[in-house]
């Protein structure tokens, strides 16, 4: 919020000085250390070098043109031409006041109208006739952030679930069903005796001795694919029970989509998608198979084979198509791992080739989940990890510690309730927190931890507060009112005093959650958010330790904490909602 503010006030000053101010307005950022102010303008000496003066004397003459006297204390230039602010108390105090006014956005402003945009956001997509793992943990809880991120933004999002329901993986199930099916096993767990099958199969295949069973498994695939009624009715008949069981996953997460279209919802669309670029010249014929080439690359994108078949990137253009005539959007972003990095090139390279150069393709890629041995995470058994199962064993160590941590006789349905929360929340944290584009190593230790960079961490500074209200008999709505109604929430009265250094800069940290907003988007990077709402809880942390609340030395002083800590606390529940966390009251 200031530091917007303050971009706003330097760049009439930079658009005089020289062309392309934007790029020297990113240099503004918050100090690294408070001796030396809240914020630091580092843009004098690249300017410096441009405009063939000493650094210093840009410095001085961006400060002497610069009007933020209502904003920050006289600038002052430091070493070879930092320019540093230090913003004024009342100021930090208006803001404030703004911000405990707003119940639902806490001050930050939606895009305006004119620069919102329509993001088709494609995520989790896992293959329906198999459980979801592991590997699938990352694109859904990626793609829900950043979702919820851009709508809270103001921007029109529309969330599609690309399904893997048409691809070899049916081949063996068929496969499976047709040679191995355990009738009365089925009747009880359809689910777990397909998965049976699938890993069966899987196996079978994956002997090298044993040639015929990939063989039988790509035939039957292909039958499916031209629509022989004995496959297709295997695969209407098993289809229904894999997605119910992807959805009770989805239903743990609270995630939902707003379209959920499989592979085999484009199927009638491949053979014209071919056709009109092959027609186009875009597409050219080689030994019977159809690809796409592009400029210095050896490798084409294969969109039909010599045999007549379709491919991946076939269905992929489709869904291209169907989307940009569907829903007009903007921009499309494709949350799924870096192991598709080559095949997303070639899609994008050829939607530009086709003549789309308007709407934003991103691949938002990332890394892989690492057991302790930095290897992917598998079971002891060497399966890979069913993310039912995960989540089923977060949720039982939460409640180990939930449980070991009652001293008021909760009941046990709030203990579960709790560690539901608890445990789902240290998963969907402990993913957003890494670097997206780097592997991490899952530990569910680690991640339930009571301290550091964890969700458990932030919830229990939520409850904390919660605690002291509770324990004060707060009324922590009315305590906002009361502000809005005295005061008009425009003029600050002595409501929050800033002089302590630990309220200062739990203050200053409070008023910085738009920019972290704002930063994560910038690149599709939800562990900016979460870097932000660590530091805001850390910051709450020493006020908590150094600045008594219910027990301060006068009653002004204990309701401008007790505003403090509710902000901390609505500010830690919507950013954790952003990335698709829930709160508890208690810990």
């Amino acid at each position: 919020m200031i530091l917007n503010i303050l971009k706003t006030r330097f760049t009439a000053v930079l658009q005089a000085l020289t062309c392309g101010a934007d790029s020297y307005l990113e240099m503004i950022r918050p100090s690294q250390d408070s001796k030396f102010g809240d914020f630091q303008a580092n843009m004098a000496m690249p300017l410096a070098k441009k405009l063939g003066k000493p650094p210093r004397e840009v410095a001085q003459q961006i400060v002497e043109q610069l009007d933020i006297g209502d904003i920050c204390a006289p600038p002052e230039i430091a070493g070879p031409g930092f320019i540093n602010l230090r913003v004024n108390d009342e100021f930090i105090q208006t803001l404030l006041l703004k911000v405990i006014a707003d119940e639902e956005r806490l001050g930050i402003t939606a895009t305006e109208p004119a620069k919102r945009k329509t993001y088709v956001v494609d995520y989790s997509g896992p293959n329906v006739a198999k459980p979801m793992h592991v590997g699938h943990i990352r694109s859904t809880v990626i793609g829900n952030a950043l979702t919820r991120m851009l709508r809270f933004c103001g921007h029109h999002v529309i969330t599609d679930n690309h399904l893997g329901d048409w691809g070899t993986q049916f081949g063996m199930i068929i496969h499976g069903y047709k040679n191995y099916l355990d009738t009365e096993a089925y009747q009880m767990n359809p689910v777990e005796e397909l998965s049976r099958l699938y890993r069966l199969v899987r196996q079978k295949m994956d002997d090298e001795q044993n040639k015929e069973t990939a063989a039988t498994v790509l035939h039957e695939t292909a039958k499916l694919h031209a629509g022989d009624a004995d496959n297709l009715k295997i695969w209407q008949e098993v289809l229904p029970h894999s997605q119910d069981e992807i959805n009770r996953i989805y239903q743990r997460l609270k995630i939902s989509f707003d379209h959920t279209l499989g592979e085999s919802f484009y199927q009638p669309m491949l053979a014209d998608v071919v056709d009109e670029l092959h027609k186009r010249g875009i597409a050219v014929e080689t030994n019977g198979a159809i690809g796409i080439f592009f400029e210095k690359e050896e490798v084409p994108m294969l969109i039909r084979k010599s045999d007549g078949a379709f491919l991946y990137g076939t269905t992929d253009l489709a869904t291209v198509k169907y989307r940009f005539d569907t829903f007009k959007p903007d921009a499309v972003l494709y949350v799924v791992d870096f192991r598709q990095s080559q095949h997303f090139e070639h899609l994008f390279k050829a939607v530009r080739l086709a003549g789309t150069d308007n709407v934003e393709l991103t691949h938002v890629r990332f890394g892989t989940v690492l057991g302790e041995d930095g290897k992917p995470f598998k079971t002891r058994s060497g399966d890979t990890v069913g993310l039912n199962g995960l989540l089923d064993e977060a949720e039982h160590r939460a409640y180990e510690i939930v449980k070991e941590n009652d001293k008021d006789n909760t009941p046990e349905a709030a203990l579960c309730e709790t560690a539901r929360r608890i445990g789902i929340g240290a998963i969907i944290y402990a993913d957003l927190s890494q670097n997206r584009e780097s592997d991490y190593v899952f530990s569910y230790d680690k991640m339930l931890a009571m301290t550091g960079n964890t969700a458990t961490y932030m919830q229990y500074a939520f409850a904390r507060v919660q605690s002291i209200f509770a324990k004060g008999d707060v009324d922590a709505i009315k305590l906002r009112q009361s502000v809005g109604e005295s005061n008009g929430g425009l003029t600050p009265p002595a409501l929050f005093a800033v002089s302590h250094p630990a309220e200062r800069a739990l203050a200053l940290e409070l008023l910085k959650f738009g920019e972290a907003i704002d930063l994560a988007l910038r690149d599709y990077r939800p562990n900016v958010l979460t870097a932000y709402l660590f530091e805001l809880s850390n910051r709450y942390s020493v006020f908590f330790e150094q600045c008594p609340v219910l027990k301060a030395e006068d009653e002004s002083i204990r309701t401008s904490r007790l505003l403090l800590c509710d902000l901390t606390a609505r500010t830690l529940q919507k950013g954790l909602e952003l990335l698709g966390i829930e709160t508890v009251e208690r810990m």
